[in-house]
């Protein structure tokens, strides 16, 4: 049962506590003792297990695979849906079971993940009335929505969810294939604590999860650190190109400044592979452009200005218009090359590969 549940529980046992105290005066411990003891009883018996607790998920893509195969080797029993099977066959050779759905995930599951494209993907997956998560959720279930997507969207599926007694947490997450891979993720998290608590082994196993309130604000934080992101990547590659037009060995430089105050994060995931001309997707332009996009809008709402987000989501934009929307990242290093006429290359100074 949920905290709220068995915190009622609980004062409905420190009435009862009453009577057993009166009958032991003499040691008005043991009434203390009885209660904590059912009450501990209550919580383990709640507790997230393999044992007592069926997982879905859906979307089995670059993070989703990694996150739903952590899960999977902890022992859970796993049910899974993509719409492209075969991104699901690893998972299946490790012992998960195929729906057809995700009404079909659901009502063989007590918590659902979803980890997919858009909000219109969000919307279908979890609201649709006949094939949705929510129409196949038993009460008392919760679904968990990992995309980064609208913070109204997520107040709307949680409003949704509690009207049919279940329960609704975003936790869109940030670190990339490379977090989702080694389990290290950072997981934001908005909606009813207690259940995020309640949540907290398999959370684990994926990452780090960060309370940020209530529902929406989950995605509000990974919001916010797409931002961040965006104009850390800008930087990123303005310095390289700067290095390379200066005659420096771009990976030497790399290096130099990762233990500096310019290092970060995004460096350290990409810098190494810009310079290999590995682009493959650790997280999709396409996505990104969707994220950034999203940030605006809420900008507006808020009535704030970020140029260097705006500037940021122009340039993704510009690879996409390229067709390289299926690219990682990184590959914002081709809008900088293309702007300045020039191709980087791995070890070697900037003047001999202009």
């Amino acid at each position: 049962m949920p905290l709220p549940l068995l915190l009622r529980s609980l004062h409905q046992n420190c009435r009862h506590s009453c009577s057993l105290s009166r009958s032991h005066a003499s040691n008005p411990s043991v009434a203390l003792f009885t209660l904590l003891r059912r009450f501990m009883a209550a919580a383990a018996a709640d507790s997230v297990s393999p044992s007592n607790t069926r997982v879905g998920w859906i979307g089995t893509g670059v993070m989703g695979q990694s996150m739903c195969g952590h899960l999977i080797r902890a022992g859970y029993k796993l049910t899974v849906f993509n719409r492209t099977v075969s991104k699901a066959q690893p998972l299946l050779d490790m012992g998960a079971q195929l729906a057809q759905s995700p009404q079909a995930v659901a009502s063989q599951s007590d918590v659902v993940f979803s980890i997919v494209g858009y909000p219109s993907d969000v919307r279908s997956v979890l609201l649709d009335p006949k094939s949705g998560v929510l129409s196949g959720l038993r009460p008392g279930g919760v679904l968990v929505d990992m995309t980064t997507s609208e913070p109204s969207l997520a107040v709307e599926i949680a409003s949704a969810a509690a009207s049919k007694g279940c329960y609704s947490i975003d936790a869109p997450v940030s670190g990339g294939d490379r977090g989702a891979k080694s389990g290290t993720l950072a997981i934001f998290t908005g909606g009813d604590e207690s259940v995020v608590h309640r949540l907290s082994p398999l959370f684990s196993l994926m990452g780090k999860v960060n309370y940020m309130g209530s529902s929406g604000k989950g995605q509000f934080a990974k919001l916010a650190n797409q931002i961040t992101i965006a104009s850390t990547m800008v930087g990123l590659v303005e310095g390289m190109v700067y290095a390379h037009k200066a005659g420096l060995d771009v990976g030497l430089y790399l290096d130099a400044i990762s233990t500096g105050a310019a290092g970060s994060k995004s460096l350290d995931l990409y810098g190494h592979r810009i310079l290999k001309r590995d682009f493959a997707p650790g997280f999709y332009v396409n996505h990104f452009v969707k994220d950034l996009g999203i940030c605006l809008k809420e900008c507006q709402n808020m009535g704030i200005s970020l140029p260097g987000l705006a500037l940021a989501q122009q340039l993704y934009v510009s690879l996409k218009a390229y067709g390289e929307g299926n690219l990682g990242t990184q590959s914002l290093i081709l809008v900088l090359e293309r702007l300045n006429n020039v191709t980087l290359k791995p070890g070697t100074p900037g003047a001999a590969s202009t």
